[in-house]
């Protein structure tokens, strides 16, 4: 298909502002950061138990060393939390690259010229239902603060880590208002999507 065909397929769309593009750009910065360091946390809490378990302790028993307990106290709790922050932080880095998996039910229900309207409409009701899961993640936190939940084992707050849950949806709900105003800010899905 040539380029002039592919130019009447959908309209142009206006860029979004430059300063929103780059306040996206950071967001998804952040957002990688955070995921990629509490992934890194995980890999490196859990090494560091069976390390202690696997090997510290046997190697000092066999040198006539009781040293009790050796793996890393609370390691799976903690990669627990760790894997929260990771996984909800991949709601918005999903939303923002478009990689996020879509179901394929009703794509050719309508005109194919409707696809702008209805892609903009889509965007803004997924933002609406983000928007509205993120309040019950924000009513599920504020209960937990509330009933003075402590994570098992580690004897900790849940309610700070639980934060995570919240954001995530906002942070996908946002992205999507975004998409809603400003098409052209809507990431290119990739050319094969399951």
């Amino acid at each position: 298909m040539s380029s002039s065909a592919l130019a009447g397929a959908t309209p142009a769309y206006p860029p979004p502002p430059a300063g929103l593009v780059r306040v996206l750009h950071a967001w998804h910065r952040v957002e990688c950061w955070i995921a990629v360091l509490a992934f890194t946390f995980i890999a490196a809490v859990l090494v560091i138990d069976v390390l202690g378990r696997e090997f510290y302790g046997p190697l000092m028993a066999l040198m006539g060393q009781k040293v009790g307990a050796t793996g890393l106290f609370g390691s799976q709790k903690l990669a627990v939390f760790a894997l929260v922050i990771g996984s909800f932080c991949g709601i918005g880095i999903a939303t923002a690259t478009g990689v996020h998996l879509v179901p394929r039910l009703g794509f050719k229900w309508l005109p194919a010229a409707w696809s702008p309207q209805v892609d903009r409409l889509a965007d803004l009701v997924t933002g609406l239902f983000l928007l509205g899961v993120t309040w019950y993640g924000i009513q599920f936190v504020l209960a937990s603060k509330a009933s003075g939940v402590l994570a098992a084992v580690i004897n900790v707050s849940a309610w700070p880590i639980q934060m995570a849950i919240p954001a995530g949806f906002a942070s996908a709900a946002l992205r999507y208002f975004v998409f809603a105003m400003w098409p052209a800010a809507r990431p290119v899905p990739p050319e094969f999507q399951e």
